[in-house]
């Protein structure tokens, strides 16, 4: 069952130290957040327990895909917040144009806040993994754990492992011109992958369960602007699993198999001090395709 959430009566103001209103952020209802920059977000929670924030995949996707094809089977023992991103889904975009790391950093400590606990578990799928990564080094105080469900922390090496796949399953050479960009080869392999009908397959290699999650993310119109953007911007494109062995908080890698999308030894790349690695025999879509287990290997990390 949904929480109710009490709805606000208007934009939160406080004021500074000189008598000016500055903007706080704050839950406008039971499905919409005000972000501290004024950019409202969708966002809802459910179920019992200690608040785990669930950071979507994309750049650009949304939550609903997880929380209604399995992800809330976790409402069992944690109190799910689900959000979109903002330029995502069902949140706006901002007028600035702002799709920063760190503003994307903040939007998830401004959540937090609203969740009134100081100390919250972070669940991230696929790239929402370098977003909630970011955010664990800079305000590891505040994470319980962090959940890395088929997540990446280096666009440049899963990009690379599609083009790898592409090549192996069709017999081609992309990525062999050493004159062109590790992104401009994946956009022409994948682009072949799909001619071939075998596009399903970086998801998963049941083509029913991608037909599931197709059905769900086409069932309403919704916002892509950061999708758009997000892969043009150079510093999403640092590889992050360089900097894992700084952070000092519990860590939970679930990494499928057969993730053709993410590279299925991704994860080796990771040197969390405090790491618990469970590898299921899958795809992308762990949460949807071995829903048991990934219930199995969260509870268990969070008991």
């Amino acid at each position: 069952m949904k929480w109710i959430i009490i709805i606000a009566t208007g934009i939160l103001l406080s004021f500074n130290s000189y008598g000016q209103p500055r903007l706080n952020a704050g839950i406008l209802s039971d499905s919409s957040f005000m972000t501290s920059d004024h950019v409202k977000l969708f966002l809802t929670s459910a179920g019992k327990g200690t608040s785990c924030i669930f950071v979507h995949g994309g750049p650009g996707a949304w939550s609903k895909s997880f929380e209604v094809m399995g992800g809330n089977v976790l409402e069992k023992k944690l109190t799910m917040w689900y959000y979109d991103q903002r330029g995502s889904g069902r949140s706006e975009s901002p007028e600035n144009g702002d799709y920063s790391l760190n503003r994307m950093v903040q939007d998830i400590e401004d959540i937090r806040i609203a969740t009134g606990k100081k100390k919250i578990y972070l669940l991230a799928h696929s790239f929402g993994g370098i977003l909630a990564f970011n955010y664990a080094l800079k305000y590891p105080e505040y994470v319980k754990g962090l959940i890395l469900l088929n997540a990446t922390l280096s666009i440049n090496h899963s990009l690379a492992n599609q083009i790898i796949y592409v090549n192996k399953t069709l017999g081609t050479n992309f990525g062999s011109n050493a004159a062109e960009d590790t992104l401009t080869a994946y956009v022409k392999a994948i682009t072949a992958l799909r001619k071939s009908g075998n596009g399903y397959m970086m998801l998963s290699h049941n083509e029913v369960n991608v037909a599931m999650l197709d059905s769900v993310d086409n069932s309403t119109r919704r916002n892509y602007d950061f999708g758009r953007l997000a892969l043009g911007m150079k510093e999403y494109f640092t590889d992050f699993s360089l900097a894992t062995g700084r952070l000092n908080v519990p860590v939970l890698v679930i990494s499928g198999t057969a993730d053709n999308n993410i590279g299925p030894e991704h994860y080796k790349r990771f040197s969390f001090p405090k790491q618990t690695v469970k590898e299921i025999v899958g795809g992308h879509m762990l949460y949807y395709e071995k829903n048991k287990a990934f219930e199995e290997a969260v509870f268990e990390f969070v008991r």
